[in-house]
């Protein structure tokens, strides 16, 4: 079989209601509101690492603390309501690391409508321009004068080399728009086409058997040599793609 036959396959296999459950989009499919889809989504994104059931649980545990209503928390919260985050950690994602993120969305919500305008900064047409919307993402979310150093790690920017993993998958989740309900398509603004496929090890894995990658290292070059390819399948949505390299890592184990 060709390997785009293969992985069209394998994309229909994947891309359905049923990865839902046990996968951290099932944060964001909590909720119907587009600012609490925004939120919980961006956070469950950035806290996506380690074991997927434990990441489902520490994001329910989070937004729990916020009854369930992230926007009107950000909105409307008091000094008090903060406490509780005080106890909230994931991995080396700590209370500080929380509590700015908490500052940021509270300042961004009061100012902006929807959590697309910050991924908007410098945009223009064209498929080349991830770069410098993630690279201006960073520095916009940073700007408060609250935030702390340690917490730049936690959001990847391809001025220090990363493959941004994580924002480019919670970017995937806002942007693109099939008929099979997982990705949510609410933004209109950024293309799929425009978009670049999350490299974590299992899809960087299965890219190398399929000889999608050739870069060494797995850095923002790789993540952009893997989308290269992937738009030689469909130039149009080559992060669909996504679904079919991460299920034959983690539920094939390829």
């Amino acid at each position: 079989m060709e390997l785009k036959e293969f992985l069209d396959s394998k994309v229909e296999a994947y891309n359905q209601p049923s990865f839902i459950t046990l996968d951290p989009i099932s944060i964001p499919h909590r909720y119907t509101k587009k600012q609490d889809i925004e939120i919980s989504g961006f956070i469950a994104s950035i806290l996506a690492w380690g074991q997927r059931k434990t990441i489902i649980n520490k994001c329910l545990e989070l937004f729990a603390m916020m009854d369930d209503a992230p926007h009107e928390f950000m909105l409307h919260h008091s000094e008090n309501d903060l406490k509780p985050f005080l106890n909230f950690k994931h991995r080396t994602f700590n209370d500080i690391d929380t509590l700015y993120f908490i500052a940021f969305f509270s300042w961004y919500y009061k100012n902006y409508d929807s959590l697309e305008s910050a991924f908007l900064i410098g945009y223009e047409q064209g498929v080349d321009v991830m770069e410098k919307l993630l690279s201006n993402f960073h520095e916009f979310f940073f700007q408060l004068e609250e935030a702390p150093s340690r917490t730049r790690k936690h959001i990847a920017t391809p001025k220090r080399k990363a493959a941004c993993k994580r924002i480019n998958m919670f970017l995937r989740w806002m942007v693109r728009k099939d008929d099979a309900g997982v990705d949510f398509g609410i933004w209109n603004n950024i293309h799929a086409s425009q978009l670049i496929c999350p490299c974590d090890l299992h899809v960087d894995r299965v890219g190398r058997k399929l000889g999608l990658i050739s870069r060494k290292q797995t850095d923002w070059l790789t993540a952009l040599e893997l989308t290269q390819k992937l738009r030689e399948f469909d130039p149009m949505d080559p992060v669909k793609y996504d679904f079919a390299l991460f299920g034959l890592g983690v539920e094939e184990k390829f």
